[in-house]
């Protein structure tokens, strides 16, 4: 089965995602930020990584620069998830290494659908 990590300092989003996502199939693990995220990943790497960009202590740019640039998990897709929804946003968060990005508040079928296409 595969593994999904939200990272996201809301956990009302992240249930919200959570519960999309295993109604999907998929095995859920949940962070409140990237820091915790970091620690999970390092011991239980992820299929796969949902990431909010505004958190405390380390951001989703920082968080996905890091994950991109480390061999052992550079080729984990990471979906950024954010309120940030200009153009620009779109663009700096692709450019900063992520996969795809979708913007809140979103479809859940939309998420849904950008995490299975990545998971194949």
């Amino acid at each position: 089965m595969r593994t999904v990590l939200i990272v996201d300092d809301s956990s009302t989003l992240r249930e919200m995602i959570a519960g999309l996502l295993t109604q999907a199939g998929l095995t859920v693990l949940e962070a409140k930020d990237g820091l915790e995220a970091q620690a999970i990943i390092q011991s239980n790497p992820p299929d796969l990584v949902v990431l909010d960009i505004v958190m405390p202590n380390m951001n989703g740019y920082e968080l996905c620069r890091w994950l991109k640039k480390t061999a052992a998990t550079q080729s984990i897709p990471i979906i950024l998830c954010s309120s940030k929804a200009e153009e620009f946003d779109h663009y700096w968060g692709l450019k900063q290494g992520a996969d795809a990005y979708v913007s809140k508040p979103f479809r859940p079928e939309d998420l849904v659908n950008t995490v299975k296409q990545l998971l194949r």
